[in-house]
Protein backbone atom coordinates (compact mmCIF):
# COMPACT_ATOMS: atom_id res chain seq x y z
CA UNK A 1 0.00 0.00 0.00
CA UNK A 2 2.79 2.48 0.86
CA UNK A 3 4.23 2.29 -2.90
CA UNK A 4 0.47 3.02 -4.26
CA UNK A 5 0.96 5.91 -2.46
CA UNK A 6 4.14 6.71 -3.23
CA UNK A 7 3.68 6.24 -7.45
CA UNK A 8 -0.06 6.76 -7.64
CA UNK A 9 -0.20 3.64 -9.77
CA UNK A 10 -0.94 -0.22 -8.77
CA UNK A 11 0.91 -1.45 -11.67
CA UNK A 12 4.03 1.04 -10.71
CA UNK A 13 3.81 0.38 -6.66
CA UNK A 14 4.46 -3.65 -7.73
CA UNK A 15 6.99 -2.97 -9.71
CA UNK A 16 8.96 -1.09 -6.65
CA UNK A 17 8.73 -4.08 -4.86
CA UNK A 18 9.50 -6.69 -6.97
CA UNK A 19 5.42 -8.04 -7.76
CA UNK A 20 3.51 -8.90 -10.69
CA UNK A 21 0.33 -6.80 -11.15
CA UNK A 22 -2.26 -9.97 -10.18
CA UNK A 23 0.37 -10.52 -7.04
CA UNK A 24 -0.22 -6.34 -5.84
CA UNK A 25 -3.97 -6.84 -6.26
CA UNK A 26 -4.42 -9.91 -4.60
CA UNK A 27 -2.44 -8.58 -1.35
CA UNK A 28 -4.15 -5.63 -1.79
CA UNK A 29 -7.67 -7.77 -1.90
CA UNK A 30 -6.43 -9.35 1.30
CA UNK A 31 -5.65 -6.42 3.02
CA UNK A 32 -9.37 -4.52 2.28
CA UNK A 33 -10.78 -8.01 3.56
CA UNK A 34 -9.09 -8.21 6.76
CA UNK A 35 -9.47 -4.37 7.83
CA UNK A 36 -12.96 -4.53 6.73
CA UNK A 37 -12.91 -1.45 4.30
CA UNK A 38 -11.11 0.05 1.43
CA UNK A 39 -7.13 1.19 1.72
CA UNK A 40 -6.88 2.22 -1.96
CA UNK A 41 -9.33 3.67 -4.42
CA UNK A 42 -8.92 3.60 -8.12
CA UNK A 43 -10.06 6.50 -10.10
CA UNK A 44 -10.28 6.97 -14.11
CA UNK A 45 -8.36 9.29 -15.94
CA UNK A 46 -8.19 10.65 -19.01
CA UNK A 47 -5.48 11.09 -21.66
CA UNK A 48 -2.52 10.14 -19.15
CA UNK A 49 -4.56 7.37 -17.98
CA UNK A 50 -6.31 6.74 -13.87
CA UNK A 51 -4.33 6.90 -10.49
CA UNK A 52 -4.57 5.00 -7.73
CA UNK A 53 -4.62 6.85 -4.30
CA UNK A 54 -4.98 5.97 -0.63
CA UNK A 55 -8.29 6.12 1.37
CA UNK A 56 -7.83 7.95 4.27
CA UNK A 57 -7.98 4.78 5.83
CA UNK A 58 -5.36 3.34 4.19
CA UNK A 59 -2.89 6.07 5.41
CA UNK A 60 -3.51 5.58 8.72
CA UNK A 61 -3.21 1.88 8.09
CA UNK A 62 0.74 3.03 7.12
CA UNK A 63 1.06 4.98 9.63
CA UNK A 64 -0.34 2.69 12.53
CA UNK A 65 2.19 -0.30 10.73
CA UNK A 66 5.43 2.10 10.81
CA UNK A 67 4.45 2.74 15.03
CA UNK A 68 4.06 -1.10 15.81
CA UNK A 69 7.01 -2.06 13.59
CA UNK A 70 9.46 0.41 15.97
CA UNK A 71 7.52 -1.09 19.10
CA UNK A 72 7.71 -4.48 17.94
CA UNK A 73 11.90 -4.07 17.32
CA UNK A 74 11.64 -2.36 20.57
CA UNK A 75 10.19 -5.08 22.88
CA UNK A 76 12.21 -8.41 20.65
CA UNK A 77 15.52 -6.40 21.55
CA UNK A 78 14.54 -5.93 25.06
CA UNK A 79 13.42 -9.79 25.40
CA UNK A 80 16.92 -11.09 24.08
CA UNK A 81 18.79 -11.17 27.28
CA UNK A 82 15.69 -13.72 28.69
CA UNK A 83 16.20 -15.73 25.79
CA UNK A 84 19.65 -16.16 25.63
CA UNK A 85 19.39 -19.83 27.50
CA UNK A 86 16.44 -20.99 26.21
CA UNK A 87 17.78 -21.96 22.25
CA UNK A 88 14.56 -19.72 21.43
CA UNK A 89 15.94 -16.44 19.01
CA UNK A 90 13.14 -13.67 18.87
CA UNK A 91 12.38 -14.20 15.32
CA UNK A 92 11.52 -17.86 16.54
CA UNK A 93 9.05 -16.22 18.73
CA UNK A 94 7.59 -13.95 16.07
CA UNK A 95 7.17 -16.48 13.72
CA UNK A 96 5.14 -18.91 16.47
CA UNK A 97 2.77 -15.99 17.74
CA UNK A 98 2.32 -14.32 13.82
CA UNK A 99 1.41 -17.43 11.92
CA UNK A 100 0.40 -17.24 8.08
CA UNK A 101 -2.24 -19.22 6.54
CA UNK A 102 -2.21 -20.66 3.08
CA UNK A 103 -6.29 -19.88 2.41
CA UNK A 104 -6.63 -17.41 -0.69
CA UNK A 105 -9.64 -16.21 1.31
CA UNK A 106 -10.04 -14.16 4.87
CA UNK A 107 -13.06 -12.05 5.95
CA UNK A 108 -13.01 -10.28 9.09
CA UNK A 109 -16.69 -10.18 11.14
CA UNK A 110 -18.04 -10.33 14.47
CA UNK A 111 -19.85 -13.92 15.62
CA UNK A 112 -23.73 -12.93 15.69
CA UNK A 113 -24.74 -16.60 16.72
CA UNK A 114 -23.52 -19.96 17.88
CA UNK A 115 -25.92 -23.16 17.52
CA UNK A 116 -25.01 -26.55 18.12
CA UNK A 117 -24.59 -29.21 20.25
CA UNK A 118 -22.23 -31.53 22.11
CA UNK A 119 -20.54 -32.50 18.90
CA UNK A 120 -20.60 -29.87 16.48
CA UNK A 121 -21.94 -26.16 16.00
CA UNK A 122 -22.88 -23.78 13.17
CA UNK A 123 -20.84 -20.34 13.85
CA UNK A 124 -22.69 -17.82 12.03
CA UNK A 125 -19.74 -14.78 11.31
CA UNK A 126 -21.61 -11.04 10.42
CA UNK A 127 -19.30 -9.68 8.13
CA UNK A 128 -21.38 -6.86 7.31
CA UNK A 129 -24.89 -5.55 7.49
CA UNK A 130 -25.20 -7.81 4.13
CA UNK A 131 -23.23 -10.68 4.81
CA UNK A 132 -22.85 -13.36 7.17
CA UNK A 133 -20.88 -16.53 6.36
CA UNK A 134 -21.47 -19.49 8.37
CA UNK A 135 -18.92 -22.41 9.47
CA UNK A 136 -19.40 -25.57 10.64
CA UNK A 137 -16.90 -26.36 13.52
CA UNK A 138 -16.38 -29.07 16.38
CA UNK A 139 -17.80 -28.39 19.75
CA UNK A 140 -14.26 -28.63 21.26
CA UNK A 141 -12.97 -26.19 18.40
CA UNK A 142 -15.71 -23.73 19.66
CA UNK A 143 -14.14 -23.99 23.11
CA UNK A 144 -11.04 -24.23 22.68
CA UNK A 145 -10.81 -20.91 20.35
CA UNK A 146 -13.07 -19.53 23.14
CA UNK A 147 -15.24 -18.78 20.45
CA UNK A 148 -18.53 -16.41 21.66
CA UNK A 149 -21.33 -13.98 20.36
CA UNK A 150 -19.80 -10.38 19.90
CA UNK A 151 -16.24 -11.46 19.47
CA UNK A 152 -14.37 -10.38 16.39
CA UNK A 153 -13.04 -13.40 14.07
CA UNK A 154 -11.67 -14.30 10.77
CA UNK A 155 -13.14 -16.55 8.23
CA UNK A 156 -10.49 -18.44 6.09
CA UNK A 157 -11.91 -20.25 2.99
CA UNK A 158 -9.55 -21.88 0.48
CA UNK A 159 -10.29 -20.65 -3.40
CA UNK A 160 -11.10 -24.21 -5.01
CA UNK A 161 -13.46 -24.72 -2.46
CA UNK A 162 -15.40 -21.53 -3.64
CA UNK A 163 -17.89 -23.07 -6.38
CA UNK A 164 -18.85 -19.66 -9.16
CA UNK A 165 -22.49 -19.98 -10.39
CA UNK A 166 -24.04 -16.81 -12.88
CA UNK A 167 -27.01 -15.02 -12.09
CA UNK A 168 -27.90 -13.39 -9.10
CA UNK A 169 -30.60 -15.79 -7.46
CA UNK A 170 -29.21 -17.71 -4.58
CA UNK A 171 -28.80 -21.54 -5.37
CA UNK A 172 -30.60 -24.01 -4.01
CA UNK A 173 -28.67 -26.70 -2.20
CA UNK A 174 -26.69 -27.92 1.03
CA UNK A 175 -24.12 -25.04 0.50
CA UNK A 176 -25.14 -22.94 3.06
CA UNK A 177 -22.94 -20.10 1.97
CA UNK A 178 -24.14 -17.92 -1.38
CA UNK A 179 -22.42 -14.86 -1.75
CA UNK A 180 -23.81 -12.65 -4.75
CA UNK A 181 -21.62 -10.14 -6.40
CA UNK A 182 -19.75 -9.15 -9.66
CA UNK A 183 -16.72 -10.59 -11.30
CA UNK A 184 -14.29 -8.37 -10.33
CA UNK A 185 -11.23 -10.07 -11.99
CA UNK A 186 -11.04 -13.11 -14.24
CA UNK A 187 -7.75 -14.93 -15.24
CA UNK A 188 -7.76 -18.06 -17.27
CA UNK A 189 -4.99 -20.27 -17.55
CA UNK A 190 -4.28 -22.59 -19.80
CA UNK A 191 -6.05 -25.61 -17.36
CA UNK A 192 -6.88 -23.53 -14.49
CA UNK A 193 -8.44 -19.88 -13.92
CA UNK A 194 -9.03 -17.87 -10.91
CA UNK A 195 -12.00 -15.75 -10.63
CA UNK A 196 -12.04 -12.66 -8.03
CA UNK A 197 -15.68 -11.87 -7.62
CA UNK A 198 -16.95 -8.56 -5.85
CA UNK A 199 -19.08 -9.19 -3.04
CA UNK A 200 -19.51 -5.32 -1.86
CA UNK A 201 -18.25 -3.10 0.74
CA UNK A 202 -14.92 -3.47 -0.79
CA UNK A 203 -14.89 -6.31 0.00
CA UNK A 204 -13.61 -9.87 -2.62
CA UNK A 205 -14.11 -13.07 -2.46
CA UNK A 206 -11.40 -15.55 -5.18
CA UNK A 207 -12.73 -18.90 -6.49
CA UNK A 208 -10.13 -21.26 -8.54
CA UNK A 209 -12.27 -23.23 -11.17
CA UNK A 210 -11.03 -25.46 -14.21
CA UNK A 211 -10.34 -23.05 -16.99
CA UNK A 212 -13.07 -25.01 -19.15
CA UNK A 213 -15.78 -24.36 -16.76
CA UNK A 214 -14.83 -20.80 -16.75
CA UNK A 215 -15.42 -20.52 -20.61
CA UNK A 216 -18.32 -23.00 -20.77
CA UNK A 217 -19.77 -20.43 -17.78
CA UNK A 218 -18.57 -17.52 -20.19
CA UNK A 219 -16.91 -15.85 -17.32
CA UNK A 220 -16.28 -12.33 -17.90
CA UNK A 221 -15.41 -8.77 -15.77
CA UNK A 222 -18.62 -7.30 -14.62
CA UNK A 223 -20.67 -10.51 -14.65
CA UNK A 224 -23.24 -11.11 -11.87
CA UNK A 225 -22.22 -14.55 -10.47
CA UNK A 226 -23.20 -16.29 -6.90
CA UNK A 227 -20.17 -17.76 -5.23
CA UNK A 228 -20.87 -20.59 -3.25
CA UNK A 229 -19.09 -22.72 -0.57
CA UNK A 230 -19.81 -25.17 2.32
CA UNK A 231 -20.00 -24.34 5.83
CA UNK A 232 -17.85 -27.42 6.30
CA UNK A 233 -15.26 -25.91 4.53
CA UNK A 234 -15.00 -22.83 6.54
CA UNK A 235 -12.14 -22.19 9.14
CA UNK A 236 -12.19 -20.01 12.06
CA UNK A 237 -9.45 -18.22 13.15
CA UNK A 238 -9.57 -15.69 16.46
CA UNK A 239 -6.70 -13.40 17.37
Amino acid sequence: TEEVELTRSTAAGAREIGLSYKAAWDALDAMTNLFGQPLIEARAGGKRGGKTELTPAGLKVIDAYHRLEADIAKTLHALEPSLAETGINTSQLLTGFLMQTSARNSLRGTIANIAGDDLAAEVALQINNEITVYALLTAESVKRLGLVPGREAIALIKAPFVIIAPGTEEMAGSAHNCLAGTIARCHMGEVMSEVVVDIGDGRTIAATISTQSAKRLGLRDGMPVQAIFDAAHVLIAVV
